[in-house]
């Protein structure tokens, strides 16, 4: 059964009746399941099973709950899901290529690919796909939730069957595909049939491209393709070769010029020195070459010498394309390897992770114009200079910077903006969004007081029924957050709790923690500072990187790593981006959490014994 194909567009699908979905860029993949078995088919006819097999054993776990609704048919893609919005096409033709059994039965265990459900062709032996676009969806959708399969796409997620959303907004849906450098959108027409094996307009492709600025080396006679190059160390480094998105009359005087300025010829090219630049988008980069190369447009603004490696791989990052990144090779940091460009790729690819914390609140940065090697200074005000898309919000006198987006991010980056300090709630809430215990121990030997303080404060949470969250501070210490559902409680009900968990530690260890606000009366003790947790006061963003000779990072820990063996210099810019790739990210459910919180039987407990006492 051929597969029914959408076209690739290059203007904008938003149109009325018209649904976006997340494009995966992975294996084209049927899914049957009948009374013979289970089989997964892709585009080309190619049994798919043999080198995934953890689907097939994903879905025979659930082999009883899917027998009501045999025979059925879905429509998917195979992939290797990196994040909710982007698979990673690199690593399935990878794992497409294995031929050893063992090498892939020890691939589906380790990393496991998902099969991402967008259609549903036949259910229960009726045949779908003459029902319209949004019936069948609805009906894929009521599917999982029988099941009891979640249907939000997660990468750390051991539901191996995914579910891909229709989305009504394309603009919303757009913006996260960007943020998370995912390959494009497919928009559907809501009333469209599934019509096996066609090339439809009733779908529509919309790939976020990538740009480089690049030069012509030589033209193939024999397909018409035209050589790209970049310079890497004063040397050609080809990058691919591009055939499509030239007009007729473009092409005709390119070939043109080509052939009165060749340096030589053979059977099968002409070759010209570097000196024709233009620029081509393009999907992604694989094993060094460019995907889907499309003309984009001459660069007559451009020489050879400013079409490199190093830009190429900077702006194959997907920055914001109208923002010019000054200073690119400037460093930072005296004992690291970090210059502006990589600081500025760190916010690139921590930002989906980074944003949701960043969002609808006031902000304080900590600026470094000359990295570590000058004087730093706090900016609250933004500043006249600021591009229009930079939103800020007034409050008390001070015009706040939101970042709310990737493009103020880098544009803070670019800003030299170091450190990113955010109060406990955001422009829209009425008192606190989640208290958080800042554990600050005297110096940074005293961090073991850090560690024994938040393993007595998991303690109490775990036995009144909270969720906490904990990162390094990117310094010195340790922080506990406890997300709050907006606008129920206020700073006085959050100082009840703060003060309680302050007396509860000093009682337990008295040695080892206090409340006295005098540094010289506190001996070698940690400084527990529940009066910090008050509106108007702030504390440094998750993943924001920290102004120490180390590049320390606030840095988002599963509560299994808090013990004797954590050290907080081992939390670097570096290894933050490892460890969401390894591992995830710590604070994946932070804001579902909120709706869960226990929080007022504790906060009504704590009320009476205050009363009483």
């Amino acid at each position: 059964m051929k597969p029914m194909l959408p076209s690739l567009t290059f203007d904008l699908p938003v149109r009325p009746d018209w649904q976006y979905e997340v494009k995966f860029d992975g294996f084209r993949a049927m899914l049957t399941w009948n009374s013979k078995g289970i089989e997964i088919i892709s585009r080309n006819g190619k049994d798919l099973l043999p080198q995934f097999p953890e689907i097939k054993e994903f879905l025979l776990r659930y082999e009883l709950l899917f027998k009501t609704y045999l025979p059925l048919k879905m429509d998917g893609e195979l992939v290797y899901l990196e994040n909710t919005h982007k698979a990673n096409f690199s690593a399935i033709q990878v794992r497409g290529r294995l031929k050893s059994e063992k090498k892939i039965s020890e691939q589906a265990t380790r990393s496991p690919c998902r099969l991402m459900v967008f259609d549903l062709l036949m259910l229960k032996g009726k045949k779908f796909s003459t029902e319209p676009f949004f019936k069948r969806k609805e009906a894929l959708k009521e599917l999982f939730l029988t099941i009891g399969f979640e249907l939000e796409s997660d990468p750390y997620n051991n539901q191996l069957l995914q579910f891909v959303k229709a989305h009504d907004d394309f603009n919303e849906l757009w913006e996260k595909v960007v943020l998370y450098d995912g390959e494009g959108i497919i928009a559907k027409f809501k009333n469209s049939f599934w019509e096996e094996g066609k090339r439809t307009l009733q779908w529509l492709k919309y790939k976020n491209w990538k740009y480089v600025s690049c030069f012509i080396t030589s033209y193939e006679k024999t397909n018409g393709y035209f050589y790209i190059g970049v310079y890497q160390d004063k040397k050609i480094y080809t990058i691919g070769q591009v055939l499509f998105g030239f007009k007729p009359e473009e092409k005709d005087a390119l070939k043109q010029t080509i052939k009165q300025n060749m340096i030589k010829e053979d059977d099968k090219f002409i070759y010209v020195e570097p000196a024709i630049c233009l620029e081509v988008k393009y999907l992604e980069l694989y094993d060094y070459q460019l995907r889907e190369p499309h003309f984009d447009r001459f660069r007559f603004d451009l020489e050879p010498a400013d079409c490199t490696f190093d830009r190429f791989m900077f702006a194959q990052k997907n920055l914001p394309q109208d923002l010019e990144i000054t200073h690119p090779d400037k460093p930072l940091w005296e004992g690291l390897a970090i210059q502006k460009a990589d600081y500025i790729l760190y916010l690139r690819e921590i930002s989906p992770y980074m944003l949701p914390f960043l969002k609808d609140r006031l902000l304080t940065v900590i600026r470094y114009p000359h990295g570590m090697f000058g004087e730093a200074f706090y900016q609250k005000n933004c500043p006249d200079y600021a591009p229009e898309f930079v939103h800020t919000k007034e409050s008390e006198g001070i015009h706040y910077i939101l970042c709310n987006n990737l493009k103020t991010l880098v544009w803070l980056g670019n800003q030299l903006a170091i450190e990113f300090h955010i109060p406990f709630q955001t422009v829209y809430s009425k008192g606190p969004s989640e208290i958080v215990f800042d554990l600050d121990p005297p110096s940074k030997d005293a961090f073991p007081l850090a560690i024994k303080a938040a393993l007595l404060i998991k303690e109490v949470l775990d036995q009144l029924n909270l969720i906490g969250f904990i990162k390094t501070s990117g310094n010195k210490g340790l922080q506990i957050y406890l997300p709050l559902p907006e606008n129920v409680y206020s700073y006085d009900d959050t100082r009840l709790f703060t003060s309680f968990i302050a007396e509860y530690l000093i009682s337990k260890a008295p040695d080892s923690f206090t409340i006295e606000r005098m540094k010289k009366n506190r001996g070698n003790r940690l400084y527990v500072d529940y009066v910090q947790h008050s509106e108007g006061k702030t504390i440094v963003a998750p993943y924001s990187m920290r102004g120490n000779e180390h590049g320390g990072v606030a840095t988002p820990l599963y509560w299994e790593e808090v013990n004797d063996r954590l050290k907080p210099v081992s939390f670097n810019m570096e290894n933050a981006l490892k460890r969401i790739r390894s591992q995830g990210d710590p604070f994946m459910d932070y804001f579902q959490t909120k709706q869960l919180q226990a929080f007022t039987p504790v906060l009504e407990f704590l009320k009476n014994s205050s009363k009483k006492g």
